[in-house]
């Protein structure tokens, strides 16, 4: 992590003694994308270049495609700085950095984060795969294409160290791992699973999902309750998969991002045993796939009476939700 983090701190020391990018760099950039397809962002670009360029010496722009515009519409000042890095990043040096790296972007306050891993055959930002190689490389300008606006909202709420944040492409986990939990005498959350269905495969997204027994969501009154279920569910999901071997392998007195902002999930450890937030794992690995980890649970995991922040740890790092 450390080593994703100095990375950005060492280039970004290197900009103050270097040339604003030129802007006919950036007019000849926005060519190529509306010839490689993407018209919107080549549009955008040709009338932002004047007010781009004396901002750095160099750019990596991911460029989302022209269906992401469609359906979005045109993006907001803030979003499209976003999608702007101020460092020169190659496809290679984008592989070489560790999971959960932050790389800075000309959005005040916003950095976006590594969500694959140099073992991977792709790169993702956010959950957004980017699509190969560059379509624009001068050196100081690099330009690639992604499927869809990155979301600045987007963010473990604290950077889940070792987990894989996405998958390659769709599977039956997610439909497998309801019917277990559903065979196994965890309907209701089988029930969330399910709700929450579409949502997550549009993502693509990796769960780890941690997942009480009916009987104690049946005395916690949320049997039936679906006015709650979205805050339980996402309380009980981390945005990542973590197998048993995983969570056994964290230090102790780890803290992990859940997908309920401002919750999280703190792991301990008693000899051989392995709590999260003070609840035993009752059935570890209890579904395994390739877009999900189940574990089973003997209890509920509880809001504390006083909400934890993230502003209240120095360590925790969160972006802040932005909106098209």
């Amino acid at each position: 992590m450390a080593s994703g983090l100095l990375l950005p701190l060492i280039l970004l020391s290197l900009l103050s003694v270097s040339s604003p990018l030129p802007s006919q760099t950036l007019l000849d950039a926005a060519e190529i994308l509306s010839d490689s397809g993407f018209v919107s962002m080549a549009l955008t670009l040709d009338l932002l270049s004047k007010t781009l360029a004396p901002l750095s010496p160099s750019l990596t722009i991911f460029s989302p495609t022209d269906l992401a515009f469609l359906e979005h519409g045109q993006p907001s000042l803030s979003v499209l700085q976003f999608h702007l890095s101020p460092l020169p990043l190659s496809l290679q040096s984008l592989k070489s950095l560790p999971p959960s790296s932050t790389i800075p972007t000309l959005l005040p306050n916003h950095s976006l984060i590594l969500t694959s891993s140099p073992s991977d055959d792709y790169v993702s930002l956010n959950g957004v795969r980017i699509d190969g190689s560059p379509i624009f490389d001068d050196g100081s300008l690099m330009i690639f294409g992604v499927q869809e606006f990155f979301d600045p909202g987007f963010g473990f709420s604290i950077p889940n160290p070792g987990c894989v944040a996405s998958v390659n492409g769709d599977d039956h986990s997610f439909s497998e791992a309801s019917l277990i939990l559903r065979s196994r005498g965890y309907s209701v959350m089988a029930s969330f699973l399910d709700l929450q269905l579409l949502e997550f495969k549009a993502k693509t997204a990796a769960l780890t999902l941690f997942a009480p027994f009916d009987d104690a969501m049946n005395m916690k009154g949320y049997s039936g309750n679906f006015s709650v279920y979205p805050s339980i569910f996402r309380r009980h999901v981390l945005p990542c998969k973590f197998s048993w071997a995983d969570l056994v392998a964290l230090n102790n007195g780890s803290v992990l991002g859940t997908y309920l902002e401002g919750f999280k999930i703190d792991v301990t450890k008693y000899g051989n045993n392995l709590m999260i937030n003070e609840v035993a794992i009752a059935s570890p690995d209890l579904y395994y796939g390739e877009s999900i980890v189940v574990h089973g649970l003997q209890e509920v995991l509880v809001v504390p009476e006083r909400p934890q922040t993230l502003a209240e740890s120095p360590s925790d790092i969160g972006l802040d939700h932005g909106e098209f």
